[in-house]
């Protein structure tokens, strides 16, 4: 079969997945739709709807665009079946119901950004980084029950440098995703995909969650050490954002997101979140191995700022403390 005799159906919502879809159209491939989630509310009263990258992409190339509340709806799933795709291929979506991932003939892969078995869930490229690791990589692998449990297509591997954060690694994982998408396909057309059932690599590689990131998990425990919460400020930096509490005296707290540290080890007396600083050029805060140099940050109902343009207007003293 020819790529532009290939049925594709392509699901995915965030920028993450324009990439692939983008390489399959300028490639030439027959994508005959995308399913992407319904447009968000915005704004103070919800009343502006935001179409999803995917779908702003897809309806500027003019192609079909379907957007079920649920993927089990019977309308949606007899729509679908009309569409007679070869093969449906899922970017950064959602758990499919069985009816869905096992419609078409050539099966459903899934482009997924870490190297499976490892970070199974739903934040890969956030927890690679939060835990510290040098490298990670892209998978492609085909849908089954158990989410992110499918047998392995193919894998790229992807160094990650020190002072990566999670944008940079995000966007490299992005790019190369869309040449692994359009190869697997390749390989899909060709009938020369052999598949590694992910059983036989959790002997070799250590099994380790991605959850899903929610606010609380992105506040800084300063007890961490100066390594892990170097690692924990740029695994969530720019998006979501590592936050803490800045205490001032009888003052109310208030959030301090951070964005950008560097590391000093070191031997101090001071408890873990004690702020040490000059008022002008630096601000240290003390974990148990040494001080965690914050460069940027951002103040509840401020913009991103310089540590240096933030002590312009922020005076630390003897009992300011970040909890």
């Amino acid at each position: 079969m020819d790529k532009k005799d290939l049925r594709i159906v392509y699901m995915g919502t965030p920028e993450f997945a324009v990439e692939s879809l983008r390489r399959l159209v300028e490639g030439g491939y027959n994508v005959v739709a995308v399913i992407t989630m319904p447009d968000k509310p915005m704004g103070r009263h919800g009343s502006v709807l935001q179409p999803s990258p995917v779908k702003q992409y897809a309806v500027s190339q003019g192609l079909k665009v379907l957007q079920p509340e649920k993927l089990k709806d019977e309308a949606f799933v007899a729509e679908l079946r009309d569409l007679k795709a070869d093969l449906q291929i899922v970017v950064a979506f959602r758990m499919l119901p069985e009816v869905v991932w096992n419609m078409p003939p050539m099966g459903t892969f899934n482009l997924h950004a870490s190297l499976l078995p490892q970070y199974r869930g739903a934040a890969p490229i956030n927890w690679a980084v939060i835990n510290g690791d040098t490298e990670t990589g892209i998978t492609t692998f085909f849908l089954k029950h158990e989410i992110d449990t499918g047998e392995i297509i193919d894998q790229v591997r992807v160094p990650i440098a020190d002072t990566d954060n999670v944008e940079v690694v995000y966007d490299k994982l992005m790019m190369l995703g869309g040449d692994l998408v359009l190869k697997t396909v390749d390989a899909i057309l060709e009938g020369n995909v052999k598949t590694t059932p992910q059983e036989d690599l959790v002997k070799v590689e250590e099994l380790r969650p991605a959850p899903k990131i929610f606010k609380e998990t992105c506040r800084i425990d300063w007890n961490a050490g100066v390594k892990k919460v170097y690692d924990f400020v740029r695994g969530l930096s720019p998006y979501p954002a590592a936050w803490t509490e800045l205490h001032q005296g009888h003052s109310a707290p208030v959030m301090l997101k951070i964005y950008e540290t560097e590391k000093i080890f070191c031997d101090h007396d001071c408890k873990p979140g004690t702020i040490v600083t000059d008022n002008k050029t630096y601000l240290h805060v003390a974990s148990t191995d040494g001080y965690v140099n914050v460069l940027s940050l951002q103040l509840a109902g401020k913009k991103r700022m310089p540590v240096a343009d933030f002590l312009h207007g922020f005076h630390a003293s003897d009992v300011t403390v970040l909890v």
